[in-house]
């Protein structure tokens, strides 16, 4: 009974100087700007561009509707009681249809490249959590915030440049595809 008593005091002398050596260990952490790091990125620059490309001949059908509406729009009112009843009301019917033919043409065009523009993110984020989580083993550390959940931190703590710019190295972005 008395050898119990005596070596609990040991076990918990042990445990305590044991935790103090864990608590005095260095944590170290790094703060990034994922959002940044992600949309400063080559590739995402690159896919921008070529989705600004790819959907140009779409925004110029827009213009090109919404200028014939203002045309319409402009003689209905610039002859506002010199036209016919009948042409009135087929100056009428076809701007409300190319209005319509744009509304849709706008609605399509949104929703492609909302589809499109997450469809990259996406891809782009999670390349991009693999990267830094590759940095932030070289650097040593030992965990990584998000700026949006961070109140304060030291600029020297930053690595999203650094994330950058490994990315870039690791994922540079496809050369533009030939125009057909």
């Amino acid at each position: 009974m008395y050898s119990r008593w005596a070596v609990r005091p040991l076990l918990v002398c042990a445990a305590i100087v044991s935790l103090g050596q864990v608590a005095s260990a260095q944590t170290k952490v790094g703060v990034i700007n994922l959002q940044k790091a992600v949309l400063e990125s080559a590739e995402i620059k690159a896919a921008s561009a070529a989705m600004e490309a790819r959907y140009k001949p779409q925004v110029a059908k827009i213009d090109q509707l919404n200028k014939e509406i203002a045309a319409i729009t402009e003689n209905l009112q610039k002859n506002a009681g010199k036209l016919t009843p009948q042409a009135e009301a087929n100056l009428n019917s076809e701007g409300q249809r190319k209005q319509r033919d744009a509304q849709r043409l706008q609605e399509d065009l949104q929703a492609s490249v909302e589809r499109d523009r997450n469809e990259i993110l996406s891809k782009a984020a999670a390349k991009m959590q693999e990267t830094v989580k590759q940095v932030a083993e070289a650097k040593g550390l030992d965990m990584v915030v998000d700026v949006p959940s961070t109140v304060y931190f030291k600029a020297a703590l930053d690595i999203t440049t650094d994330a950058s710019a490994a990315y870039d190295k690791a994922h540079p972005p496809a050369p533009p595809a030939a125009a057909k």
